[in-house]
């Protein structure tokens, strides 16, 4: 079955677009391609049509009247389109990946429509990042590790139009699936820094609150295998 894998690109998180994609290279054995999730190039193609604003110096999702932490905050939810058949792995920029991506792939229910870590997260900071407000919705960060069944039917209701219309919180929440459509997968492939079991042996790290490439993270769980993994894209 065909296999592609999606990462989340803003250009303010360029780096950690960079150690994303490179750290998913690195270890994948058998070639999957990876791609950005481009916020630019879906509204070029007339995919993307969400209206948004700018409010003190924040990109503002208008149909949510909520600010939006990334460009990628509800365009994510269209890989299935783009992907259109098989296996689409979504994740978030600010991830470091530590195994071979296949393993993932490899856990896969056909039965789901799609497979996240169902973390049981409440953040208690009201900022993250570079001074994006934290904010707080029903299965927070589900969606920053999507594995989606593109030909499952009850991902055929995840049209271009819901996703154009409906507030983003609803869409985090899946709001077009019944919840026995919603997979587990292990811990170990969203490990949030800062909030996960430390026991946990991650193979994918997510620096959901900030990357150590920003002011107050820098010695955060894994920063220096981050920083290692830039180190490497660079060269």
């Amino acid at each position: 079955m065909k296999q592609s894998i999606w990462v989340g690109f803003d250009p303010r998180e360029a780096d950690a677009f960079a150690v994303a994609r490179h750290s998913i290279n690195r270890h994948l054995i058998t070639p999957i391609p990876v791609r950005g999730v481009v916020l630019t190039d879906l509204r070029t193609g007339g995919l993307y049509t969400r209206p948004t604003s700018r409010k003190d110096g924040r990109l503002w999702d208008d149909i949510s009247d909520a600010p939006m932490s990334t460009e990628f905050a509800c365009s994510r939810f269209m890989v299935p389109r783009l992907a259109k058949t098989g296996w689409a792995l979504f994740i978030d920029a600010d991830m470091l990946v530590r195994r071979d991506l296949l393993a993932l792939f490899k856990s896969a229910d056909s039965d789901k429509a799609v497979m996240v870590v169902k973390h049981d997260h409440q953040p208690t900071a009201t900022t993250k990042m570079d001074g994006q407000a934290q904010t707080r919705y029903p299965r927070k960060n589900w969606s920053s590790v999507m594995l989606f069944n593109c030909d499952h039917p009850a991902n055929q209701k995840l049209t271009p139009e819901l996703v154009n219309s409906v507030p983003g919180r609803d869409l985090h929440a899946f709001c077009w699936l019944k919840d026995e459509e919603i997979g587990a997968l292990d811990p170990k492939w969203n490990y949030l820094v800062g909030h996960s079991d430390p026991a946990i042996d991650p193979a994918i790290v997510h620096f959901t609150d900030g990357t150590p490439a920003m002011a107050g993270y820098e010695d955060c769980e894994y920063a220096d295998e981050w920083r290692a993994e830039l180190a490497r894209w660079a060269a």
